[in-house]
């Protein structure tokens, strides 16, 4: 059973700045996908932005320029910068892991962006 566990999330102001992270309980180097989603109450999951294990990335044309994704994988982590963040960014984001066979997800944290 693979678990993630999502920190770093908070309340920040208007084009204030936030780092998450998500840790794995195995391996980095054994998942092809990672990434992140957001979810806001009453609307669907959506991605926010993944990267492969060749560090291929790709992000929702509402967050590209703003939000960085970076893996880790001798650290099993996954992280999400987001710079200059807008209250439509508040939401709950969830860490995702593919290693082929199957799609691990965290339990979620949640940001706040006030304006």
């Amino acid at each position: 059973q693979v678990q993630l566990v999502e920190s770093g999330g908070g309340l920040v102001q208007a084009g204030g700045s936030l780092r998450l992270s998500c840790a794995a309980s195995r391996s980095g180097f054994s998942f092809n996908t990672m990434g992140w989603h957001r979810q806001v109450p009453g609307k669907q999951r959506e991605l926010v932005a993944r990267i492969t294990s060749s560090r291929s990335t790709n992000y929702a044309v509402s967050v590209k320029g703003r939000f960085t994704i970076s893996r880790d994988n001798a650290k099993n982590t996954v992280y999400l910068q987001m710079n200059n963040l807008k209250p439509e960014d508040t939401a709950v984001y969830y860490c995702n892991a593919y290693d082929y066979v199957m799609d691990y997800w965290g339990k979620g944290t949640l940001v706040t962006v006030s304006s």
